[in-house]
């Protein structure tokens, strides 16, 4: 299939935590199994920076290319076919990306103020999600960058976050469709976690903040081309 975007996603940390899967069963679609590790669900936040974004055959958009994001997820697969995403909600800094993903994908975003700030391997980044949307919900968090990791290896808990080029939607008249990315595995490293505020966050979209370890990976970044929806049927 031909990519509708082209999108260069960069300084991505994964964060996880472990939560009941009663508590995402009744916020995911029940065509939607939910996705296990060794029998545990999780909840994942990932905020990024959105660089270059823009239409295939296109250039980038002054002032519509580069933006922040957060997005706020757990994992499913349609009928024990391929591992995808769940997108309880996701925050960009950029009102145009925001209008654009609402309507072309019927996406759960909302508009967000956002920043970051970097000196050596210390990171810091906040996102707080403006009105109209369900507010509050902010994201305040501190990292320390680490050794590299090479990319995840397949079983390991680290592949299961971070390996998944398949999003699931509900596409209103047509009900669940699946959208693709395409890209090169992630190179991660070592993240150490130096502070987080997320519970607003994760208590806007009804689910639970993190009570005990947070599990935590850092990217630099990858090259995506993103393929338009499709129906589950020809996964």
């Amino acid at each position: 299939m031909v990519a509708v975007s082209v999108q260069h996603w960069r300084d991505l940390l994964f964060l996880h935590w472990e939560v009941p899967p009663e508590a995402l069963r009744a916020l995911v679609p029940r065509e939607l199994e939910i996705d296990r590790f060794e029998g545990r669900t999780y909840v994942g936040v990932v905020p990024f920076l959105m660089r270059r974004v823009r239409a295939r055959f296109l250039p980038p958009l002054p002032g519509l290319a580069d933006f922040y994001e957060v997005n706020v997820r757990t994992y499913v697969r349609h009928r024990g076919g391929e591992p995808g995403v769940w997108f309880f909600s996701l925050d960009a800094s950029n009102l145009a990306a925001v209008l654009a993903a609402r309507a072309g994908w019927q996406l759960p975003y909302f508009r967000s103020r956002a920043s970051q700030w970097r000196k050596s391997n210390d990171v810091s980044y906040h996102s707080e999600r403006l009105p109209p949307g369900r507010t509050p919900a902010r994201l305040d968090v501190r990292y320390r960058v680490h050794e590299a990791l090479g990319p995840a290896q397949p079983g390991t808990l680290e592949h299961f976050f971070v390996e998944r080029y398949l999003l699931y939607t509900r596409w209103q008249p047509l009900g669940l469709r699946i959208g693709q990315v395409v890209h090169q595995p992630y190179p991660l490293h070592r993240a150490e976690l130096l502070h987080l505020d997320c519970q607003s966050l994760a208590n806007a979209d009804g689910l639970p903040s993190p009570t005990g370890n947070v599990h935590t990976l850092y990217s630099h970044g990858v090259d995506v081309d993103v393929l338009m929806l499709r129906s589950p049927r020809y996964v």
